[in-house]
């Protein structure tokens, strides 16, 4: 249904397929917080019950009369069933690799949502057409943007049938492997470059100031002094799904460098660690100091059917607790009402009444040649005349003008 409603925006020419930007937004699941549990959750639970059974079996090694001891003896049995809940939650995750598990909507994530608060949520990848602000796609996940871009970006060359477009997105999804898929697409993309983790005590001396020589497979900084490599590949964890490799690159002139103070306040001197991706890197580095208006344009593309659907109409949760597809059906109802409210008020009431008319003779006259009966029942109006008919499908369709306004 939501790319019918697309399929309907390039019939009037509202998709430019130019410009496109990309982001997304977290909606809130129907799944509280305390109903979400990641392994160090789980482990400070069971902690917490391992020290209330040391003390009530201490306690229960002093009473002295049956109606304590039964007492305790429940309590005892209770924590006990708890902790085999906990242990079943870290079996679970043990045995999908999974990182935190909800009980109410399986499929749901505790998520950052801005800041330090954090919800239990889903994350809505969504895609906009730069020329009316429509969207043209939309994907519900449970993950956050790092490893979003390649396949939104696929998906975008296929909904508009080429690559020959620029596409925008912020500084949560530079990452190197997607990236790579972008380039390697053919598409032109501009993708917030984030600040460096780490700067020299004097600006003049951070990393870009340091040139790299492709050719030796070393860095010259603005010493002169060359930074070479070992040849090794090293590899840094963040997280059971994220890694990076990289190669490290220093030198021994650091020690009398009459500049080390300004470059580094390292003890072994200067290390550069220059990524497998880096030549990804510099390419979107280069795209976006060639284009720094258009980038600009980026938020106010992207953020307005945001703004729309979550300030205006209050939808910054999902009704469904039963899982991501049901989720991805709700959001979509949001996105479709959306595209509708827009369509209409760019064409105007008239001219979109105009095209549903024509729309609905047109798969009424096919029908009717085919089976008169069976298209009569198919819109629950009777078999009736083909004028009142035709009358009948357009109000079910558009019952109210002054509503789409």
């Amino acid at each position: 249904m939501f790319r019918a409603t697309v399929q309907i925006a390039k019939n009037f020419d509202l998709i430019g397929g130019k410009l496109i930007a990309g982001d997304s937004t977290k909606l809130r699941a129907q799944n509280s917080k305390k109903n979400n549990y990641n392994q160090k959750k789980i482990n400070r639970h069971i902690q917490y019950i391992d020290n209330k059974l040391e003390q009530y079996n201490r306690l229960l090694a002093q009473a002295d009369n049956d109606d304590k001891n039964k007492q305790i003896q429940g309590e005892i049995d209770k924590h006990k069933q708890r902790k085999d809940n906990y242990q079943k939650l870290q079996k679970h995750l043990d045995d999908t690799g999974q990182e935190q598990i909800s009980t109410t909507d399986p499929d749901s994530r505790h998520m950052i949502i801005r800041n330090n608060i954090t919800e239990v949520a889903y994350n809505v990848q969504s895609t906009v057409d730069a020329k009316y602000c429509l969207p043209i796609d939309y994907q519900v996940t449970n993950r956050n943007d790092s490893k979003a871009l390649g396949n939104m970006l696929r998906r975008a060359k296929s909904i508009l049938g080429n690559n020959h477009f620029t596409a925008l997105y912020d500084k949560g999804y530079h990452t190197g492997s997607e990236l790579k898929i972008a380039q390697n697409l053919g598409i032109n993309t501009l993708v917030a470059v984030p600040a460096p983790a780490s700067n020299a005590p004097d600006p003049g001396y951070n990393v870009k100031h340091f040139v790299y020589d492709q050719e030796n497979d070393c860095y010259i900084c603005p010493q002169r002094h060359r930074l070479s490599t070992n040849g090794s590949i090293y590899t840094k964890h963040r997280g059971r799904s994220n890694q990076t490799s990289f190669k490290q690159y220093r030198t021994k002139a650091c020690k009398g460098c009459i500049a080390r103070h300004l470059c580094t306040s390292a003890k072994n001197g200067r290390l550069i660690e220059r990524n497998v991706y880096t030549p990804v890197y510099e390419q979107n580095r280069k795209n976006i100091e060639q284009h720094p208006v258009l980038y600009k344009q980026r938020q106010a593309i992207v953020e307005h059917p945001f703004g729309t659907i979550k300030r205006q109409w209050g939808f910054d949760y999902v009704l469904t607790k039963k899982g991501i597809q049901r989720a991805e059906a709700d959001v979509g109802l949001m996105f479709i009402a959306y595209s509708f409210r827009r369509i209409v008020n760019i064409l105007g009431p008239a001219r979109f009444k105009a095209f549903l008319s024509t729309l609905v003779r047109l798969f009424f006259n096919k029908a009717s040649l085919t089976n008169p009966f069976k298209a009569s029942r198919h819109f629950g109006i009777g078999f009736l005349k083909p004028k009142f008919q035709l009358s009948r499908i357009i109000r079910s369709f558009y019952p109210n003008p002054l509503y789409l306004t």
